[in-house]
């Protein structure tokens, strides 16, 4: 009997995760199109596949739904682990020098526009005029500067940073070469490589917060 209730509660959670993928899934898709304000759960409801109760259950809120989605997005799983745990922060804190990190950044930072930058600018667009949107973009940009200080914290470490940068602005600069905006604007609409897109970043980057060679 015991093997049995394992079985059932293994089946029941493998259920409830595909059924969070689907509404995240049918929430990615009409968030974008035809818009978060314009899109009630009842739609997104219909399009997962699922009752509208089971969305309340699972998410509670129309804003909830959101930022679970962005966390996703961001993440590129739903696996419990802070982005400071991810693999890729282990791989910049091991390189020696700056501009090897920075690389490493950058290619985790294409990686991670290619999945969001259309939900992203989704999101900015809606933000302007609703305020749940606001307050999740309000979120991931706190969020974001989080990072970036972490990231100048260790790029500082390297003793290659310009003495005349202040931490501050150095995670300005960072803050700003990582918006979702620049690769929209530098790969999506001008057609540039990824690879040319991360060679910008780095040599931009560098030239604005390392001492120069």
């Amino acid at each position: 009997m015991a093997v049995k209730r394992r079985y059932e509660s293994s089946y029941r959670q493998e259920q409830a995760r595909r059924t969070r993928r689907a509404i995240l899934d049918a929430a990615a898709e009409l968030f974008v199109t035809p818009g978060y304000a314009a899109t009630p759960l009842t739609a997104v409801a219909a399009s997962a596949g699922v009752a509208i109760q089971t969305v309340y259950k699972t998410f509670g809120t129309k804003q909830a739904l959101l930022s679970a989605l962005v966390d996703v997005t961001v993440a590129g799983d739903d696996e419990p682990v802070a982005l400071a745990g991810r693999q890729f922060v282990a791989d910049i804190q091991a390189l020696p020098d700056a501009r090897s990190k920075l690389a490493r950044y950058a290619r985790h930072l294409a990686e991670t526009h290619a999945r969001l930058a259309q939900m992203m600018l989704a999101l900015a667009t809606a933000a302007t005029a609703d305020p749940d949107a606001a307050a999740i973009w309000q979120k991931n940009a706190d969020e974001r500067r989080a990072g970036m200080t972490m990231f100048a914290a260790d790029l500082a470490a390297t003793g290659e940073l310009r003495p005349d940068r202040t931490r501050d602005a150095v995670v300005d600069v960072l803050w700003l070469a990582m918006d979702v905006r620049n690769y929209d604007w530098l790969v999506r609409q001008r057609g540039w490589p990824v690879e040319r897109f991360e060679q910008w970043y780095v040599d931009t980057v560098a030239a604005a917060v390392l001492t120069p060679r």
